[in-house]
C-alpha cells in the first residue's frame, strides 16, 4: 500500500496533538505541518514549513503539488477565515476542515450571535455594535448588572473582556479597540452564571458525530484569576456532562448543523460548541469555534482510538455514518506551560534555555505537544508564551493530574521563568473527594 502525505495546517499545541495522531494511521507515511514547531521534529516523519503562515492560501497550495499531499487539515481559526479551504477545494485538494462561509461561525461573533438567535439555539442575550459611543449610551441605560463585551472577530481566545459591573463594562468598551479591526464590531452580552465546558463533533453536512467533551481553565492564574489567555490546561472527560446534558449538547449540535445547511454554507470538518451549565441545569452556548480547541485538542485527540485519517476520509466523503467512535478509558489532564508574562510582556524570556524538558520526553506515561520551543543543538529555548502542553492519563483526574505535575516539576527556566496553572482539573477533583 503506498502510504499517504498529510498536511496539518498549525503550529501549537493541537497542531502537535493532530500530527501524532495522523502518524498512528496505518495509512499514513508521512505528516507535514505549516509552521509547525521544533519539538514536532522530534519525530523523523514530520516536516514543517516554519516561514508558511497558517493565512497564505497560495504558499500552502504550492506545497499541497510540490509534496503530493493526499489530505490538508486546516485545524487554525486564521486559516479558515483566510479561505485556505476555499482555494484547495478549487484546486481539487482533499481538505478536511471548513470553508471560510461555514467558518463565519467562529470568525465573526456578531454574525454567530444573529444565527443563534434565527435558529433558536440557546445562548446569552446580546447587542452588537460599530462605535464606542453606542456601546456605552448602552449600558449607562441599563440597571447595573455583569457582562462580557467581546471583539467580533479572531483575537487569539483572548477578545472576550468580563465586567463585574457596569462601569468595568465601559472600561472594557474603551478597551475593546486594542484588538484593531477584530474589535470594529462588538458584543455586548449578558454574562451566565454556570459551568463551562466544551464538547466536539466531526460534521460532516447535516450528519454529525461527537467526539468528546473537555473542560478548559482560560485565566492566567489559579482560582480563575487574571487575564484570559489561549488556554492554560485541560482536563477530559468533564464529570459534569451527564447524559441529560449530552441530549442537549446534541439538540444544539442537529440545530447547528441543520442551520448551517440552510444558510447555504454546509460544514465539513470539526465543529466546537463552548458551553454552559446553569444552575437550573439548562445549557446555553457562549461561542462556536470552526475547528478543535487548543489544549482541548490535546486531551481529546488522543483518547480517540479512531484511525484519524480514515475518519476525515469519510467526513470529506459524506461517510460519516460508517463511523464508530471509540475512546480510551481513563481521565487526561494537559497543563499548558508558558513563559513568565504571558498572555502580556513575555519577551525577556524568549531566547531562555527550558532546563529539564528533554527528561519528560523520556517519560512513558506523559505525552509532549510543542508549541513555542526552539531547538538548538541539544538545547531547547522558549519561543513565544505558551510554550509545551505535559498530558497524562490516568484511571481518574487526581492520577492524571499527579503524573503531569510530576513531569512538569522536572522542568524549569532560569529566573523562574517558566509558568504553569497548578490546579488544572480542579472542578473534577472536587466532585471525587
Amino acid at each position: 500500500m503506498i502510504k499517504k502525505t498529510v498536511l496539518v495546517v498549525d503550529g501549537g499545541g493541537r497542531g502537535s496533538a493532530l500530527v501524532k495522531k495522523y502518524l498512528q494511521s496505518k495509512s499514513v507515511g508521512q505528516v507535514l505541518a505549516t509552521p509547525g514547531n521544533d519539538l514536532m521534529l522530534l519525530d523523523k516523519k514530520v516536516k514543517v514549513f516554519p516561514n508558511v503562515k497558517t493565512t497564505d492560501a497560495q504558499k500552502i497550495l504550492k506545497i499541497c503539488i510540490a509534496e503530493k499531499v493526499n489530505l490538508v487539515d486546516v485545524a487554525q481559526d486564521n486559516a479558515v477565515e483566510a479561505g485556505v479551504t476555499n482555494l484547495l477545494l478549487k484546486n481539487h485538494v482533499y481538505v478536511f476542515g471548513p470553508t471560510k462561509e461555514a467558518g463565519q461561525i467562529e470568525w465573526d461573533k456578531s454574525w454567530s450571535k444573529n444565527f443563534m438567535k434565527k435558529y433558536k439555539i440557546p445562548t446569552a442575550k446580546f447587542n452588537v455594535f460599530n462605535s464606542e459611543k453606542a456601546g456605552i449610551d448602552f449600558i449607562k441605560n441599563q440597571k447595573n448588572s455583569k457582562w462580557y463585551v467581546k471583539a467580533s472577530g479572531l483575537a487569539a481566545g483572548k477578545g472576550a473582556i468580563f465586567a463585574s459591573n457596569n462601569k468595568e463594562a465601559v472600561s472594557a468598551i474603551k478597551e475593546i479597540k486594542n484588538f484593531g479591526k477584530a474589535g470594529d464590531t462588538y458584543v455586548i452580552e449578558q454574562c451566565l452564571e454556570g459551568e463551562e465546558f466544551s464538547s466536539f463533533a466531526a460534521v460532516s453536512g447535516q450528519n454529525f458525530l461527537i467526539l468528546g467533551h473537555a473542560q478548559d481553565h482560560k485565566t492566567v492564574f489559579d482560582n480563575n484569576q487574571g487575564p484570559n489567555t489561549g488556554g492554560m490546561g485541560c482536563s477530559s472527560p468533564p464529570l459534569v456532562i451527564t447524559s441529560k446534558i449530552e441530549k442537549q449538547i446534541t439538540d444544539i449540535f442537529k440545530k447547528t448543523v441543520n442551520g448551517l445547511v440552510k444558510e447555504k454554507r454546509p460544514y465539513f470538518g470539526i465543529l466546537y460548541l463552548g458551553g454552559i451549565i446553569e444552575k437550573n441545569g439548562k445549557l446555553k452556548v457562549i461561542e462556536f469555534n470552526a475547528r478543535w480547541g487548543d489544549p482541548e485538542a490535546q486531551v481529546i485527540v488522543p483518547s480517540l482510538k479512531n484511525d484519524f485519517y480514515d475518519l476525515a476520509k469519510k467526513v470529506i466523503e459524506g461517510n460519516i455514518k460508517k463511523i464508530k467512535i471509540e475512546r480510551e478509558k481513563g481521565y487526561k489532564v494537559a497543563v499548558a506551560a508558558a513563559s513568565k508574562g504571558y498572555p502580556n510582556d513575555y519577551q525577556n524570556v524568549i531566547g531562555k534555555k527550558i532546563v529539564g524538558l528533554e527528561k519528560i520526553l523520556k517519560l512513558k506515561n506523559v505525552e509532549i505537544f510543542g508549541a513555542g520551543v526552539k531547538k538548538l543543538g541539544k538545547n531547547f529555548l522558549a519561543s513565544g508564551g505558551r510554550l509545551f502542553y505535559v498530558m497524562a492519563t490516568g484511571k481518574n483526574v487526581a492520577e492524571a493530574r499527579k503524573k503531569a505535575y510530576n513531569a512538569l516539576s522536572l522542568v524549569s527556566i532560569a529566573g523562574g521563568n517558566l509558568h504553569y496553572r497548578r490546579d488544572i482539573g480542579y472542578r473534577d477533583l472536587k466532585r471525587i473527594e
